[in-house]
């Protein structure tokens, strides 16, 4: 079977089927289902108490690893405790929450996972333990006894190693002991293992006796010199030790603690095992000699000793050692001379290579990283626990900048720019700048409505004013949707910038195949849709300053022809701004980096045999993955405290929509319909305001869906922009396990709507209208509040705009436009009202050239027309216009309007 963990939008942890996940023994897959049915509580606490040997994927060895917790907490909290004492677990502290949160696996919902979530989750944990202590009516040790022996409380037996320097024979002393209890400050209380023969005398302790032995006799079963001992009755009494027989305990550590021996190692041994020496190189302390993925750096080899090197014949006497453990400056330090040799002739070899050839940026990052590409001889990870590779001086420094960007110098980005960036969007310029300028690709994934698009339009206007009049055009490349939208941003933002869009909507198909390389000599961005990528060869064979994607996501197939041209393309830096996260799937993420920065993550086949490696890893299995992509990649979340406290609580953001072709013909053909209809004598008075609400209530139909109009009841999404723009945002908000609210004035366009919705959820949402009985609404909003399963609503705005609480929602849809502000923001607070923890985006969709972006422009500029509309509603302040006026107010702007051909 195939499961794996789910976090949502809402902080539930559930355990779901998925294929891609590892597959799991019949038995354990069944037990770990039934757990997480009675609740998250009860699935850690089986997790991390039941399921403690059991081989589980990463994902869910980070959950156990969190139970795991739990439960060694429990058990210094004495052994007498009963269902009718209270048994205080301490909470999880805000520090051990935050590093836990750091080292989360790549699983659905990642993203959302934060400390207050884990102390939260924390808390069921403690309530699932509560019920079932409480149930149990059984001492405290019984009861984890009974979950696995491995967490006996009372009765464990110690093996301790202390140093005896003034025995130069045997400089080791060995003792094993018991524990009898706890002290008040819950420290064991240790009784010389010999010490339970007396005890325990008699038949009547007997059975007593044989429990105490049973993991050292477990421990005996996998270790022959422990055996030994036992045999010869020695574990009972202290015992001189010399080096080899020091090393062969600490060998040994991991089958006698699986066994449940404690074993305990001399006071100044860090974290209970002699310092070792370790192969250490230096990367990067002089700048390199060139720029990009391919900049040269320097590499130097040594061998240290907690940071102090060692010299050349300590280094000898280290490798001549066989004992496993040698004296050096006066302290004890574990040697593996075969891997210490083999680690040293390793880094040996790259640093000879580094001086005849230099190495490249991406191998220092890799060797950083510890992400080992290898296929055939990947470094053991043993191995690895005797080497360590270092930043210096420069590459220390910039990789300071790449991973906090926060503390780079502030840049001059306000005097191309018009508006103010917020604090968050300077540190994204600043960033950006620093990687373009190292010749390094950049992916800017910030969440949606933070602001991309101006963070890349500051970095466009640096790099202009850095060129000092020398052209050197970048590229843009966007879905063909977002095209007018790039433009609009550009106008606003930064309009001393000369875009040029090469798109057929605006420049001819014929002229814009052939166009002359002299047509760019002014421009400072050329904005391109995929499909055009795909045609237009001489994009590929221009050298561009940056290029740029947008909605990256466009390349994450590898194989497809727009992702192989976006890879082909010629710049001095590349950068992609997606708002989808990308932490969740990793053919994605290569797919991603091998246009950003190629060979970094290796070949497709590296990669694969890579990850598959890291899976097999025990603890934050994904971390030198993390570790090695973390600098190119700066996302900041609408819940993150150090940005909510600068975003407004409210985000409204236009979402531009082209016309299909079907649409335009049918827009331009009611236009024409209503020009004639003016013209009637007839047409007068109450005739024409009918003529005129019709026209304009007919245009709107055609803008949302041709089948609106027509009633052919195909729906099809190719014959609607707003219909492929509400993909794009429904995407999104899917990946993120968010929720949104959908409103459209239209009764009709509900059903489609939820049915267009539920294919890209991949399940079905609600839907309410003025037809939805009245008892059943509370019960619809009661299922949107509460049930995760319902990951979108879709409202009529006269039904649903008002009256109703819908705060689970942090993503607004204006499918179509009210034109009257004051119902449209009475619809949004449905959302953002007294309750709402999340900050809500709100999308404004606008079909560009048509009457909804031109009544969308006076709205904004709060005058002449818009302040009818503002008090009323547009439809019939329209109806009162001169005839030439309307006309010109509706007429299609076909460039802007049009979509990609």
């Amino acid at each position: 079977m195939r499961l794996a963990p789910r976090l949502s939008g809402s902080g539930r942890l559930s355990l779901e089927p998925d294929a891609d996940a590892p597959p799991l023994e019949a038995a354990l897959a069944e037990r770990l289902e039934q757990a997480f049915g009675r609740g998250t509580g009860e699935g850690l606490l089986h997790l991390g108490a039941v399921e403690v040997a059991s081989p589980l994927p990463p994902t869910l060895g980070y959950w156990r690893d969190l139970g795991a917790r739990y439960v060694a907490a429990l058990c210094t909290l004495g052994a007498g405790a009963t269902q009718g004492q209270e048994v205080g677990v301490p909470l999880l502290d805000d520090e051990a929450a935050e590093a836990l949160a750091a080292a989360a696996p790549l699983m659905a919902g990642a993203e959302t996972l934060t400390a207050e979530r884990l102390q939260a989750l924390w808390g069921q944990l403690d309530a699932a333990f509560r019920t079932s202590f409480r149930a149990a009516n059984v001492p405290l040790e019984k009861f984890l006894g009974q979950l696995n022996p491995a967490w006996h409380v009372v009765g464990r037996v110690h093996f301790h190693l202390a140093e005896n320097r003034k025995d130069s024979e045997a400089p080791f002393a060995f003792l094993a002991t018991y524990t009898t209890r706890l002290s008040a400050h819950g420290k064991p209380q240790h009784v010389p293992l010999g010490q339970a023969l007396k005890e325990y005398a008699g038949s009547a302790c007997r059975e007593q006796l044989l429990a105490l032995l049973v993991p050292v006799q477990r421990a005996a079963a996998d270790c022959a010199w422990l055996q030994a001992m036992v045999d010869a009755g020695e574990i009972f009494h202290p015992l001189r030790w010399s080096p080899a027989e020091a090393r062969r305990l600490l060998s040994d550590v991991p089958r006698l603690e699986a066994a449940g021996v404690v074993v305990r190692m001399p006071a100044g041994w860090t974290l209970g095992r002699p310092p070792r020496p370790r192969v250490t190189a230096q990367v990067g302390e002089a700048a390199p000699a060139g720029l990009g993925a391919d900049a040269l750096l320097d590499f130097k080899v040594g061998v240290t000793l907690d940071g102090e090197r060692l010299t050349q014949a300590e280094i000898r006497a280290l490798l001549a050692e066989t004992s496993g453990l040698a004296l050096l400056r006066g302290r004890w330090v574990e040697v593996d001379k075969e891997r210490l040799a083999l680690t040293l002739e390793r880094l040996r070899k790259i640093e000879r290579l580094a001086k005849e050839q230099g190495l490249r940026f991406s191998d220092a990052a890799r060797l950083l990283a510890r992400a080992d590409l290898s296929e055939d001889d990947p470094v053991e990870e043993a191995s690895r626990d005797w080497s360590e590779v270092l930043a210096g001086d420069w590459l220390a420094t910039t990789l300071r900048g790449l991973r906090g960007p926060e503390g780079l110098a502030a840049l001059d980005v306000s005097r191309d720019i018009q508006g103010t960036l917020r604090p968050y969007q300077e540190v994204g310029v600043r960033w950006l700048h620093l990687l373009s300028r190292l010749g390094l690709g950049a992916c800017l994934a910030d969440d949606m409505g933070l602001g991309k698009t101006i963070q890349l339009i500051a970095l466009l206007c640096l790099r202009r004013r850095e060129r000092k009049g020398q052209v050197a055009a970048s590229l843009l490349v966007a879905p063909a949707s977002l095209l007018s939208n790039w433009t609009a941003e550009i106008e606003r933002f930064a309009p001393s910038l000369k875009p040029f869009v090469a798109h057929a909507s605006v420049v001819p198909a014929a002229e814009l195949a052939t166009l002359d390389p002299a047509r760019l000599r002014d421009v400072d961005l050329v904005i391109t849709s995929y499909g055009h990528l795909r045609r237009l060869s001489w994009l590929a064979a221009h050298a561009w300053d940056l290029v740029v994607l947008d909605e990256a996501q466009a390349i994450k197939n590898p194989g497809a022809r727009q992702s192989r041209a976006a890879k082909a393309l010629k710049a001095r830096s590349r950068v992609v701004l997606t708002g989808t996260p990308i932490e969740n799937r990793l053919g994605d993420l290569w797919s991603l980096f091998d246009f950003l920065n190629p060979g970094l993550l290796g070949s497709a086949k590296q990669f694969g045999v890579f990850v598959k490696r890291l899976g097999t890893r025990q603890h934050d299995a994904y971390a030198p993955l993390r570790d090695l992509v973390k600098p190119y990649i700066l996302r900041r979340l609408k819940t993150d405290k150090k940005v909510i406290s600068d975003l407004p609580e409210k985000t409204e953001v236009r979402a531009w929509c082209a016309l299909s072709r079907r649409q335009a013909a049918l827009y331009q053909e009611a236009v024409r319909d209503l020009a004639q209809s003016l013209k009637d004598e007839d047409t007068e008075g109450i005739r024409r305001r009918g003529v005129v609400l019709a026209s304009l209530m007919r245009l709107k139909q055609i803008c949302n869906h041709p089948s609106q109009w027509l009633g052919d009841g195909a729906w099809a999404e190719a014959d609607s922009g707003k219909w492929a723009r509400l993909r794009e945002i429904a995407e999104v908000v899917a990946s993120r396990q968010e929720k949104a609210l959908i409103f459209t004035q239209f009764r009709e366009v509900t059903e489609p709507l939820s049915a267009f919705l539920a294919s890209v959820f991949g399940r079905p949402g609600l839907v309410l209208h003025g037809g939805t009985p009245v008892g059943k609404r509370r019960d619809l909003v009661t299922r949107f509040q509460e049930d995760d399963a319902a990951p979108f609503f879709v409202l009529s705005l006269k039904a649903g705009g008002s009256g109703l609480n819908l705060t689970a929602a942090s993503h607004v849809v204006h499918f179509d436009r009210w034109w009257n502000p004051a119902v449209e923001n009475q619809a949004t607070d449905r959302a953002f009202r007294i309750g709402q923890k999340k900050n809500v985006l709100v999308h404004k969709f606008v079909c560009r050239g048509t009457v909804e972006e031109k009544i969308d422009a006076l709205i904004g500029a709060k005058s002449g027309l818009a302040a009818g509309v503002l008090e009323g509603g547009a439809d019939v302040l329209l109806t009162e216009m001169p005839d030439d006026e309307l006309l010109r107010l509706v007429a299609l702007d076909v460039r802007r309007a049009a979509e990609e051909v």
